[in-house]
């Protein structure tokens, strides 16, 4: 028999306060589906106070779900309560999850000594579950907290009617040892320690978010908080593909369990990565572009012989095809669909055509389409809710001069063209958007990988926008790096207007009004 090992996946959360990786509604929908149609158990769906966008998300999101428990998070005041209450409400399974920040550092920020924040702790969780039978609440910064008042406020939140207590590492400071300790020593000292589940919450700003989460089940934890690809703010959170296949491959010293269906993680990791607009970087376990290849000459060699001299997880463990379709001009819409479910994507009849066009576009280019020119092709931006949409370009280039570009794009559903120049191809389309839609956004990071090999490959182009404070980040494909760096730029921009239009939570230091959303 294995423990179960409950999955919180928060990336449409936690994982969507990355700078740049703001979600639209529909985006937020999909994702949501996906994490529920995996197993995910409990999907921390968003922050509903934070703005009219975020509550609609989380209500929506609330109203499809099937499986898992929808849970909204809420800071220690009832106005976030009741307005988390209202949006969550509507799912089969609700939850409330409340927190503050319970160390030296964040008691400050709202000026409370350690009996007010006892009492407030107290009141928050007691309205919220008069609300809701299922509440959560977090000791944010739980470990920068004094061992005697974490002991207190967790005490205090059992009591008041918290059904599970996390306890989170919020900047990534504990090690693994002290994060197996910390759990242990409060089911063992706290009362009725073995009437709730504890969570635990890492983030990886010292590489060790995996390893911390993990240590903390072997400590008495039954509740892991995820995103997936790690998405999350600064180094990012425990990725959940990371302690879910950690399971599942050292059952041997890990007899966990948990109720997701690892065959889907890398499609919802692909999705995820393009909706967000964060790759995933190569060498990234479970789903990095590198985790199943091998070009030593030993590696490959062992591989033939033997794939488990090399491999600890099999490709189809995490949804990955092992057999090969040759991808050309010629080819179907079945052989697309089945290619494309073999690299994890399920795809609608809508969109299969939508994507065929491009496919077939794409083939007409280059002599054969593989795997790689496939998932950059997925990654593209769905534009349809897009303001500013890409027309039309042409670039003259030279060695002497400038160069030039002429541009048409679609801004709010009108044509609208100039010809500008710059120093260089990419430089003069760059303007050339400046010109037709102007902005402030500043140019962070412009980044070019060709995803496939030859003159005719695929050239994925990341863009990072900063505005005011704001960051939105863009990707896009194409055999043209010029088109691609434009398409690229012009889907960071649509993303950083769709940020200027989010409400940002107020920032008071005389109150509880944290500006960042949680732990």
């Amino acid at each position: 028999m294995t423990d179960r090992v409950y999955i919180f996946d928060t990336t449409l959360r936690d994982g969507e306060q990355s700078p740049g990786a703001t979600m639209t509604h529909a985006e937020k929908l999909e994702i949501a589906a996906m994490l529920d149609d995996m197993g995910v158990d409990i999907i921390e769906a968003g922050f509903p106070i934070a703005s009219e966008g975020d509550f609609a998300a989380v209500s929506d999101i609330a109203r499809l779900s099937k499986n898992s428990v929808i849970c909204g998070l809420s800071r220690a005041n009832f106005k976030d309560i009741d307005r988390c209450w209202d949006a969550v409400k509507h799912a089969a399974q609700p939850r409330i999850h409340t927190f503050i920040g319970t160390s030296p550092l964040h008691r400050a920020i709202p000026n409370l000594d350690m009996d007010q924040m006892a009492e407030r702790i107290h009141d928050c969780v007691t309205h919220a579950r008069n609300l809701c039978d299922n509440v959560q609440w977090s000791s944010m910064d739980a470990t920068r907290t004094e061992w005697e008042f974490l002991k207190r406020t967790v005490d205090i939140a059992i009591k008041a009617g918290a059904t599970t207590i996390n306890i989170p590492d919020t900047v990534g400071y504990t090690a693994p040892v002290e994060s197996a300790d910390l759990i242990r020593r409060l089911i063992a000292e706290v009362d009725g320690a073995d009437e709730v589940v504890f969570a635990t919450h890492c983030h990886n700003d010292l590489g060790m978010a995996t390893a911390n989460s993990l240590a903390a089940v072997e400590g008495g934890a039954r509740q892991i908080e995820c995103t997936i690809n790690g998405l999350g703010e600064r180094a990012g959170n425990t990725a959940l593909e990371e302690v879910v296949m950690a399971m599942k491959v050292r059952q041997d010293i890990m007899p966990f369990s948990t109720g997701v269906d690892t065959t889907k993680i890398m499609g919802i990791s692909r999705r995820v990565a393009t909706v967000s607009g964060f790759p995933v970087q190569f060498n990234k376990a479970i789903v990095g572009k590198n985790a199943f290849a091998h070009e030593s000459g030993i590696h490959q060699d062992g591989m033939l012989k033997n794939a488990e001299t090399f491999e600890i997880m099999r490709p189809t463990d995490v949804g990955l095809s092992e057999t090969s379709l040759v991808m050309g001009k010629h080819s179907g819409r079945a052989a697309l669909r089945s290619k494309l479910a073999d690299l994890g994507y399920e795809l609608a009849d809508n969109q299969l055509s939508d994507v065929f066009v491009r496919f077939k576009e794409l083939a007409d280019r280059k002599k054969e389409v593989f795997e790689d020119d496939l998932i950059a092709l997925m990654r593209q931006n769905n534009a349809e809710e897009d303001r500013i949409k890409l027309v039309s370009m042409r670039v003259v280039c030279g060695t002497m001069g400038p160069q030039t570009c002429e541009m048409t794009l679609n801004i709010d559903g009108a044509d609208q063209s100039v010809e500008t120049t710059g120093d260089g191809p990419v430089d003069s389309a760059f303007n050339a958007v400046k010109a037709l839609f102007a902005h402030e956004g500043r140019l962070q990071l412009y980044q070019v990988n060709a995803v496939t090999e030859g003159t005719d490959a695929q050239a994925t182009v990341s863009v990072r926008l900063e505005e005011d404070g704001r960051i939105a980040t863009g990707q896009s494909a194409d055999t043209d790096t010029v088109v691609a760096s434009t398409k690229a730029y012009i889907n960071a921009l649509n993303r950083l207007i769709v940020r200027r239009e989010k409400t940002a939570v107020n920032f008071d230091r005389k109150s509880v009004n944290y500006r960042d959303a949680g732990e």
